[in-house]
């Protein structure tokens, strides 16, 4: 999976892309290579999937990845979407983000606002509580769930 990995990306970057998630779901009716990709900024549409697509199917082919069929699924990762890796939680900074804790500090059990710090040990989302600034500093390992979200 890791040559797998090496190859799409650099099958991404002629297009401004990185890989977001590469799943590998071979208990399918036909296996699926689900390859979820973004830009710098999050703006996917239909056209960069289809030429992200084209350019990841030929590399495929040429490479001759696997000889079992499968279907090759690109796509957005999604305006909300998990980020389930350290690298995913720092490439969503300055983005609007919920984030559920494990144990809540200062009764506050989850959290919606602007994700302004990360680092390994934690995070910082700045908030606003009846129109009061608030920042809320989490420590990772405090961290259920975290996922961008959209502002309403």
């Amino acid at each position: 999976m890791d040559n797998l990995r090496q190859w799409i990306e650099e099958a991404l970057e002629q297009y401004g892309c990185r890989l977001y998630e590469l799943e590998w779901l071979p208990d399918e009716p036909t296996a699926i290579l689900r390859v979820s990709v973004e830009k710098p900024g999050g703006t996917v549409d239909l056209d960069v999937c289809t030429l992200c697509s084209d350019a990841i199917s030929a590399m495929l082919d040429e490479k001759d990845w696997n000889d079992k069929e499968y279907m090759l699924e690109v796509c957005s990762p999604g305006a909300e979407r998990e980020l389930k890796t350290y690298e995913q939680i720092e490439g969503a900074l300055h983005s609007y983000v919920y984030v559920k804790l494990k144990d809540p500090k200062k009764g506050i059990d989850q959290v919606f606002g602007d994700l302004i710090e990360v680092s390994p040990d934690h995070i910082v989302v700045a908030y606003k509580v009846k129109g009061r600034p608030k920042k809320a500093e989490i420590d990772m390992e405090n961290i259920s769930l975290i996922m961008t979200a959209v502002k309403l």
